[in-house]
């Protein structure tokens, strides 16, 4: 009906509602579309069929004079929180002006061009903001999936046409890689829970159909653990290459499995960015500057009066644990309570492909917003080349801690290695019985209690007195091994 309307019927119905009447027919028809999809309460959809009814009555009818005195008076007008104010207080801060709203001509999803019940103000669902996604424009809001009968597989339509200056931000954006723009239409699905920002969240038994092709929909992650189910990554789903980037008309359907829960879909045009770029806006807004950090690491070593035991310096490792390799862009989240960092590059590029927003230290979340680059590590790192680690001191100082050599039990008695040039100097000669103390000098006798006295009484023949001879140096050799050893 509104498609239908001349310039004049189009001010007559925004005039209504109290909202602008001037611009271009196209300017009118998309703010009246605008009203219709988003807040059609039963007054405003028998202003439109009053008006559409008085737009086609037959020459001579009694219809047409009398539209003018239907014209409800200003006291008439429904409560103005039942209206969507885009024009003066829009619902984001992302919404665009009513030049540039979308034409969303012909829209509908589950049937929602029939006659809804009285609109009510009620909490609407919202999205989590994603970090690689920049909203450009709000296709369609956040919408919940309603089923139309009782099979467990529902499908739910909605038609569209994006603005010939989407149409040009599109084809005119650059290639993340061939085949995929910057700029997309991306549908996201999430549960329909008003109480706080929704994550993406898929139903069962999805599948999307753009137009009159399938669009693929990401798969499951296999589990290597037995007896956990395999993981499935919900992010936006990217519909444009199987889109008319036209005036044409465009229609989604997505198809879901009813078992219970319910869920909302929305359409946004977006702006996907790459790590490179997420790494260079936080270098940009992101750094924490060193004198504050220094201040941060005084807080942490302040002497608590409570505690028995004082903090003297805590110690922070100058590589990061995620690819163990020496820090380049050190950085941790604001609300993650310890100084250690992790490698921005390393983290940003792991979330790319797999989004977890965890920080790799404490395993809490660390997300994109609450990012810092530490302005006082930073300069360490480039200041401390030959030391992977350091010491935070209370004034806020610090100072390098090199690898340790081995250290002996005791200074006062060293590792002696078997077989190095101290062990063969200090050996005695093979026919002494005494073996040298700590300091090198003659200690006391040593009895061998493992030769047999009998051999060395009685006579035995000259092969077993040269078997003897033979072996006392090795015993007595065994001997002061032993000595030694249990000495360190």
């Amino acid at each position: 009906m509104v498609m239908s309307f001349r310039v004049s019927d189009l001010q007559m119905l925004l005039g209504y509602v109290g909202r602008s009447k001037s611009g271009l027919k196209h300017e009118l028809v998309t703010r009246a579309l605008q009203l219709v999809q988003f807040d059609c309460s039963p007054e405003v959809f028998k202003k439109i069929k009053e008006l559409y009814e008085t737009r086609y009555a037959k020459k001579g009818s009694e219809v047409a004079p009398a539209a003018p005195a239907q014209t409800p008076p200003a006291h008439r007008v429904p409560d103005p929180q039942s209206y969507d104010h885009g024009a003066s207080s829009p619902r984001t801060s992302l919404a665009p002006s009513n030049t540039d709203y979308p034409g969303l001509y012909g829209k509908q999803l589950n049937g929602l061009s029939k006659l809804p019940p009285k609109v009510t103000a009620k909490p609407e669902v919202r999205l989590i903001k994603l970090p690689f996604y920049d909203v450009v424009d709000e296709l369609l809001k956040p919408t919940e999936l309603v089923t139309q009968n009782s099979e467990k597989l529902q499908d739910s339509p909605c038609m569209f046409v994006l603005s010939p200056r989407q149409v040009d931000l599109i084809k005119n954006s650059s290639d993340l890689q061939p085949g995929t723009k910057s700029v997309q239409v991306v549908l996201r699905i999430c549960y329909t829970d008003t109480s706080c920002p929704q994550e993406d969240q898929y139903p069962p038994n999805i599948a999307v159909k753009v137009n009159h092709s399938y669009c693929s929909v990401p798969g499951y992650y296999p589990s290597n653990k037995p007896g956990v189910e395999p993981k499935r990554p919900c992010r936006p789903i990217n519909l444009t290459n199987l889109m008319y980037l036209s005036s044409a008309t465009n229609r989604v359907t997505v198809t879901w499995g009813n078992y219970g829960k319910c869920y909302s879909v929305g359409l946004y045009l977006v702006n996907q960015r790459t790590s490179s770029e997420l790494l260079q806006r936080l270098k940009t807004i992101g750094v924490k500057h060193p004198e504050l950090c220094k201040t941060l690491v005084k807080e942490k070593l302040r002497l608590d009066p409570d505690s028995e035991i004082a903090t003297t310096g805590v110690r922070v490792s100058l590589i990061c644990p995620l690819v163990k390799m020496r820090l380049t862009v050190p950085c941790r989240a604001e609300t993650c309570a310890h100084l250690q960092c992790f490698d921005a590059v390393f983290y940003l590029q792991m979330n790319e492909k797999k989004t977890t927003w965890m920080c790799p230290v404490c395993d809490k979340p660390a997300l994109y917003d609450q990012l810092i680059i530490d302005g006082l590590l930073s300069k360490i790192l480039s200041e401390c080349k030959d030391a992977d680690e350091i010491e935070f001191l209370v004034d806020g100082s610090w100072c390098p801690i090199k690898a340790e050599k081995e250290r002996s039990c005791s200074p006062q008695c060293p590792i002696v290695v078997l077989g190095s040039p101290e062990m063969t100097t200090k050996l005695p000669p093979p026919n002494s019985n005494t073996v040298p103390n700590e300091n090198g000098k003659p200690g006391p006798d040593v009895v061998d209690l493992t030769l047999d006295s009998s051999s060395s009484s009685s006579s035995s023949s000259d092969e077993d007195e040269e078997e003897e001879e033979e072996e006392r140096p090795t015993q007595k050799r065994r001997c002061y091994e032993k000595g030694l050893l249990s000495a360190c």
